[in-house]
């Protein structure tokens, strides 16, 4: 099939490498090297889509990822995935679009009946509509705006495709490689800072890929690029991101990537992803994302065949197609009669060049007519006519009065428009940085930094291929400078042609048609049209936010930037107010749109909530152990012998540890390494507790608060060295504690030298509990002396368990002799086999959490979240032994002055005896005061923990009860539907209350 608008040579496209695709079922050819969008026009195809609220039909409008109209969708795998652009999608073999937004077809759609009826739904007719009838809103209303809510349809299955994710740290990234970009990462690549260059295009090079008419160093713009890619990539500190779009920008210089991996492939590798995440650090950051050309509101601008100028010459000079056979160049600056130079040398009829300037310069005028272009100055387009593509142009001129007499009709097949340049200013923006007006060329640039970064080239505003060049060198330096402290010399290049030019023009085009009849679109997606601004206006809304959800513009899926500049000088005109006086809308993440299968990365079906196991589970499924879920962890709950239950394994498993040895994995503990030369000092502000003058080779309890005063989490912490601790914590709480700390070490004590690191699944931990620990472990640790006088109870060494290194505790949550075993989680296994086969010889027993339980109640033990809701302080848990009384400060102090925690008739934790030794209380059974309530009657508490204690052959339970320390010997009463049950508030210690047995 022939290509109609494809050039006979030229473009950076691969003419031998032939490739055949479909658009609604029909089928083209396009070359390796195209976009869609490019093989589509190539294909002669201008009409992609129609618009959102009229239906009206759209083309293709832009060549990058502002394009506002052509979105398609994209089958995949069996599927499609909806709303890409046509202008960013690669063309490979078999590529299968379809459009979007229609019905029956692309060519009739019935939705087109809204343009028609247009007067009915003039921009926020919706706010006044759906009010009446009430009844309306859920059986008319509503079903009807779902109905026609959004553009492409969702995909149907599951996504069977894999995402990435990977984390990176640099010294300067660079977000754009036109010629600011590639001058700024190779300036901060040669002094050795490390560089990470990212663009979202297929290519490095940005605008210089459509550069026909300028010089670099005497070479074209294409073997400047080229040369400049080959030096990059041969730097081992320099990574070269092509395809990915740097969509966010956030606090401390951090940069979210989506790259696209295999997207472009016709046949993916299935081990590689669709896209990968990038998380990137960045000490600074170079914004190079250059600009984007305006579009002019005129009425009719936004029939197929309408283009950007500079997106005209990207198609003729970087793919090979033609947007038209003759066209009409409508502007307001210099660069886009370039376009129509560029159009001319390739043989393209271009019929005319209308600039509203009365005076363009001179030179371009003679340029023009040496080619025998027709000019035209204080020439404006006043409307277009066609219906699925543009057939000629309705020309005006300028008066001084101000008004537009005719100026003629001009047949034209494409529209090519410039109303000037806009800074993206979409990743400063999110950087919290604030723009500032610059009246002069009349748009918004970035003004003063907050984060590390700086702007550079188009992207603040300069143009011109010399000084964004010059402007691009010095960005790099002075990043790579900051980053690093290294200079280098660095060789600039030196560019001709490619001027900045001058020019330009906001808001809508003067013109002689009836205004009220007319559509001049300022949001193409959203079918957003000058008047409806205007309108707006009138009807109040003075703030362009309001304006923008009034009428939504810049809420298409551009997020405005076609659409924002007009949009505001429309509003001014209004108003009667300057431009930064109406204010501008945010920029928001993402750059682009961005898949959830991107945020997602391998987060979903089973990994959506991940199973964690430790490194005993395989063994203890072997030897019949029955599991419980413990958040993500799968924890053995018990190890049940031939016949026996629940109750019956863990009574014996109690007991075995009372009376001879048990072993039991503690791996899912939260582990933290904070060190550092403030690290003692950091824990002492963190916890209640003391740290100081802890000796290294020592470990203490550790209580944490939150601000409010109320217990968080606990746990046992050992000081390595002087400048080194092992922290412990729940298995619920590790990812909890972790970030607190962080949020305190980088927020509030920033002046601290320390670090933390999560060590949580770098140690297998193995717990050896009971009178025979001692004996069971001896015989495979080696540098520790384990005798009662050596290594007392709260000790911490470091060792050698079967000849790999190990940190060796002695510590109990049980009340026995107990030592807490953690060696690297690789040889977790092998430490386990051993230990489970040693205590076999000593009579001793594995045992789960059930057992750990009732344990751990016996001796009073607390268990953080179980034992406490949230409102429980360490008075309140009787654990006012755990606060440092001479600490001038920690995290909590001022939260237990406050008077409500210090009130009398708190709740608090105290332990509960059935009068009936075989009664078991229910865990979250409410306590009373009285056997028979009445209805209505508050509860004085409730049952935390219920256990039977083999130790002390009766039931035992925790309760917080309201002013419980001073009821101890009290009755109170447990209601339940067969009667009240009577219970004694004890002290929380049931079984060794001495704590003898922890130091033998």
């Amino acid at each position: 099939m022939s290509q109609p608008f494809r050039t006979e040579k030229g473009g950076r496209i691969d003419r031998a490498a032939q490739l055949t695709f479909t658009f609604d079922g029909e089928e083209m050819q396009g070359h390796t090297g195209d976009t869609l969008a490019s093989a589509l026009l190539a294909n002669g195809v201008h009409l992609v889509g129609r618009s959102f609220k009229y239906h009206r039909p759209r083309g293709i409008v832009s060549a990058g990822s502002e394009e506002p109209n052509a979105l398609v969708g994209i089958y995949r795998n069996g599927d499609q995935t909806p709303n890409m652009r046509a202008t960013q999608v690669e063309l490979y073999q078999g590529l299968e679009a379809i459009s979007q937004n229609r019905f029956p077809s692309l060519g009739f759609d019935i939705g087109a009946v809204n343009d028609l009826l247009s007067p009915l739904f003039p921009a926020g007719f919706y706010y006044k509509t759906f009010k009446w009838p009430k009844s309306f809103w859920d059986r008319v209303y509503e079903p009807v705006i779902r109905s026609a809510a959004g553009l492409g349809k969702p995909p149907k299955n599951a996504d069977t495709d894999v995402y990435g994710n990977l984390y990176a740290h640099c010294d300067v990234l660079v977000a754009g490689s036109g010629p600011a970009g590639l001058a700024a990462a190779l300036a901060a690549a040669e002094t050795g800072a490390k560089v990470i260059l990212c663009d979202e295009q297929a290519e490095f090079g940005g605008s210089l890929l459509s550069e026909a008419g300028a010089s670099i160093d005497g070479s074209t713009p294409a073997d400047w690029i080229a040369a400049t890619v080959a030096r990059l990539s041969a730097m081992d500190n320099v990574t070269l991101l092509p395809r990915t779009t740097a969509f966010g920008y956030f606090a401390h210089n951090f940069i979210a990537l989506a790259e696209r991996v295999t997207e472009h492939e016709a046949d993916p590798d299935p081990r590689l992803p669709r896209e990968r995440l990038w998380q990137v650090r960045a000490r600074e950051v170079v914004i190079a994302a250059g600009a984007i050309e305006r579009p002019m509101v005129f009425p009719e601008n936004d029939r197929p065949g309408i283009f950007l100028a500079d997106a005209g010459r990207t198609y003729l000079n970087r793919y090979g197609v033609k947007v038209g056979h003759k066209v009409l160049v409508a502007t307001a600056c210099d660069t886009a009669w370039q376009a129509a130079f560029d159009l001319a040398d390739q043989g393209v009829e271009v019929t005319a060049i209308a600039d509203m300037r009365e005076a363009p310069p001179e030179n371009l005028i003679s340029i023009a007519r040496a080619r025998g272009i027709r000019v035209e100055a204080g020439c404006v387009v006043t409307g277009t006519l066609g219906r699925k593509r543009v057939r000629s142009a309705l020309l005006g001129r300028l008066m001084t009065s101000g008004q537009v007499a005719s100026g003629g009709q001009v047949d034209c097949d494409a529209i090519l428009m410039s109303g000037g340049w806009t800074p993206t200013v979409s990743l400063y923006s999110q950087s919290r940085g604030k723009v500032v007006w610059d009246a002069a060329k009349g748009v918004y640039v970035p003004g003063t930094s907050v984060q590390h970064e700086r702007s550079a080239g188009a992207a603040k505003g300069l143009y011109g291929l010399q000084a964004t060049l010059e402007d691009g060198y010095a960005a790099g330096e002075e990043a790579a400078r900051a980053a690093t402290g290294k200079t280098a010399v660095i060789t600039r290049a030196t560019a001709t042609g490619g001027e900045a030019g001058s020019g330009g023009t906001l808001g809508a085009i003067p013109h002689d048609r009836n205004a009220s009849r007319v559509k001049a679109f300022v949001d193409y997606q959203n079918d957003v049209t000058a008047k409806d601004v205007q309108l707006a206006v009138r009807e109040g809304m003075h703030s362009i936010e309001h304006i923008k959800r009034y009428t939504t513009t810049g809420m298409a899926t551009d997020q405005g930037r076609l659409s924002n500049m007009n949009a505001l000088q429309i509003a001014s005109g209004a108003l009667d107010r300057p431009v930064p006086d109406v204010g501008l809308t945010t920029f928001r993440q993402p750059f682009t749109p961005t898949t959830f299968g991107l945020f997602a990365g391998v987060s979903r079906g089973d990994f959506f909530d991940p199973v964690r196991k430790t490194p005993s589970h395989d063994w203890a499924v072997e030897n019949g152990g029955i599991f419980e879920d413990v958040g993500q962890w799968k924890r053995t709950w018990y190890f049940p012998k031939d016949g026996e239950d629940m109750h019956a394994a863990v009574a014996r498993e109690c007991k075995t540890v009372r009376d001879s040895v048990g072993l039991f994995d503690a791996s899912t503990l939260g582990k933290i390494e904070v060190v550092g030369p403030d690290a003692a000092e950091f824990l002492e502000r963190m916890y209640t507790n003391p740290w100081k003058k802890l000796a290294p080779g020592r470990c203490r309890y550790g209580l944490l608060l939150n601000d409010a005063g109320f217990i968080t989490d606990d746990g046992v912490i050992g000081r390595l060295a002087e400048d080194r601790f092992h922290v412990t914590t729940t298995t619920g709480g590790a990812p909890n504690v972790f970030a607190t700390m962080e949020d305190y070490l980088q927020t509030e004590w920033p002046d601290l030298d320390v670090w933390i690191t999560s060590t949580s699944e770098q140690y297998a931990v193995a717990a050896v509990q009971g009178p025979k620990a001692r004996e069971v472990i001896a015989p495979f640790v080696d540098g520790v002396d384990l005798s009662a006088d050596a290594f007392s109870h709260m000790s911490v060494r470091e060792a050698t368990f079967c000849g790999v290194p190990c940190r060796l505790f002695r510590i109990s949550f049980t009340g026995e002799l107990g030592f807490e075993i953690n060696v690297p989680r690789r040889h977790g296994q092998m430490m386990w086999e051993t230990l489970a086969t040693e205590i076999g010889k000593h009579g001793g027993t594995l045992y789960g959490t059930e057992a750990m339980h009732v344990l751990r109640a016996e001796k009073g033990y607390i268990i953080v979240g179980q034992d406490t809701d949230g409102t429980v302080t360490p008075q309140d848990a009787g654990m006012t032994w755990a606060i440092g009384k001479k600490k001038h400060d920690f995290v909590g102090k001022r939260g237990l002055d406050r008077p409500d925690l210090v009130a009398e008739n708190r709740k608090q934790l105290v332990g509960l005896l059935t009068k009936d030794p075989k009664v078991q209380l229910e865990e979250g059974a409410q306590i009373t005061v009285s056997e028979t309530p009445a209805t209505g009657t508050p509860a004085e508490g409730h049952v935390t923990s219920s256990y039977y204690s083999p130790a002390l052959d009766r039931t035992i339970a925790l309760a917080i009860v309201k002013n419980g320390h001073a009821l101890e010997g009290s009755t109170l009463y447990v209601p339940m539907p067969d009667g009240s049950i009577p219970v004694e508030v004890t002290g929380t210690v049931f079984f060794d209350k001495e704590g003898a047995r922890l130091n033998v």
